[in-house]
């Protein structure tokens, strides 16, 4: 694990896992092996009995470094994606202990992804959330099949495909996040909640969890696997390429439609 990228402490059977990648913690490939790590680490300790993801910074994840995908071999972007996508569901697939996401921030693209793998999301009243993908030449992939699940189709189209931002009163009527809190006590919102997680019985929540998860997963690997072939599909198109290169250079994409 990199401590320069993530920090973690345990406290009262509490572990926090900081993301402490300056300024935006956008998302590398060394960034989220740290952030998987430290999920194995919590899952491997017995002492531990809840997990905290939090932010170091103003925004909680902005998302993927764009240098992943830009002029990049579809192999590269396919290796982060098997992080993002796979390694970080599978990890949290089988934590055996609750972990709640803490936001008091910016949240878009794959910060998406990592808070919504988090059992619940506890969000401060000033935080924003988003999926601009779109308005990069990228797709939200791994959404299409997280976000309908959770707010259901009608809902969920708009984010997707119109990448306008939301803030935290929307995005808990959407049904998206669990609770909303005031703008500077989301971290302290969720430690309380998982000291009242922590005080259960571990092994009756190892089941219990393992049950749910089991219960709501249904298919979700084999789908998200070919949202993921999607994105890289999409990676390689000029267009992509195009967006993220305009969007570097702060000016108007000119897409060709190839």
């Amino acid at each position: 694990m990199s401590t320069d990228l993530v920090r973690y402490s345990v406290t009262d059977q509490i572990a926090e896992i900081v993301l402490d990648r300056a300024p935006v913690n956008a998302l590398s490939i060394p960034l989220i092996d740290a952030l998987l790590a430290a999920l194995a680490k919590a899952r491997d300790d017995d002492a531990v009995r809840a997990v905290i993801i939090s932010s170091a910074h103003k925004v909680f994840c902005a998302g993927l470094d764009l240098d992943i995908v830009r002029g990049k071999p579809a192999i590269e972007t396919k290796t982060f994606l098997e992080r993002l996508y796979f390694a970080l569901n599978d990890t949290q697939y089988r934590m055996g202990k609750p972990t709640i996401a803490a936001i008091d921030g910016a949240v878009r693209a794959g910060g998406m992804t990592i808070a919504i793998s988090c059992d619940m999301i506890v969000a401060g009243d000033g935080s924003t959330f988003g999926y601009p993908e779109i308005d990069v030449g990228l797709i939200p992939a791994i959404h299409f099949v997280q976000l309908p699940r959770l707010v259901g189709k009608h809902q969920a189209f708009g984010p997707l495909f119109l990448g306008e931002p939301f803030d935290a009163a929307t995005a808990f009527r959407m049904g998206l996040l669990s609770e909303v809190v005031p703008k500077g006590t989301a971290l302290a919102r969720a430690g309380e909640i998982a000291r009242k997680l922590a005080a259960k019985s571990p092994i009756v929540m190892k089941i219990g969890r393992d049950a749910f998860m089991r219960a709501v997963d249904a298919d979700f690997r084999r789908s998200v696997e070919n949202t993921a072939e999607s994105f890289v599909v999409v990676a390689s198109t000029e267009d992509c390429q195009e967006g993220l290169n305009a969007f570097v250079e702060k000016r108007a994409p000119n897409y060709k439609g190839r």
